[in-house]
């Protein structure tokens, strides 16, 4: 995943372009539009995040007002609008999860990360934040790990110190044997 400033130009990828032209190809002439989520979507996978000059760029790409653009990215909470870590724990925060700890588990992961909702830790490695239903209240409460999605249920400290240290173990490199 590459990462970009809200300044930097943007450039695509000659393969980010071709999946967006098979994309694009999925829709009748003159109804590119339709392929804005699937784009969007791509872009964030590639940067991180979807930037102003991302979103320009897509525009551009689609032929459409960049307006139309922000106005879809800024709809959607799976759009990240400023940079995130490279895992982001979204923490279910609705009624039935709240019932059952959800803000203790918040309040954990705060305390464990060192950053405040929204923020990035240093590493880079983590983001967090509030969303609402993740639809799995029997299991609550709940996360989901992006950008894989992958859900944690029936979450305690003790999971949650899990969760973490085998996010970090992925993202240290194998050594090297000479």
């Amino acid at each position: 995943m590459l990462k970009i400033s809200d300044t930097e130009e943007i450039v695509f990828s000659p393969e980010l372009i071709s999946k967006f032209n098979e994309i694009v190809a999925r829709y009748p002439e003159g109804k590119q539009k339709s392929a804005l989520l699937p784009v969007l979507h791509l872009v964030q996978a590639e940067y991180g995040w979807v930037s102003t000059p991302a979103m320009n760029k897509v525009a551009d790409y689609l032929d459409i007002k960049p307006i139309e653009v922000y106005e879809v990215a800024t709809f959607y909470t799976m759009f990240f609008l400023e940079p995130k870590g490279k895992y982001v724990l979204e923490v279910c925060r609705t009624g039935p999860c709240s019932i059952v700890g959800a803000e203790k588990v918040m309040k954990y992961i705060e305390q464990k990360l060192g950053v405040k909702e929204g923020e990035v830790t240093a590493d880079g490695l983590f983001s967090w934040r509030g969303v609402e239903c993740l639809a799995a209240c029997g299991m609550a409460p709940v996360l989901q790990i992006g950008p894989d999605y992958t859900y944690y249920e029936n979450l305690n400290e003790a999971k949650v110190d899990e969760l973490i240290d085998s996010l970090r173990l992925k993202t240290v490199e194998k050594p090297q044997i000479s």
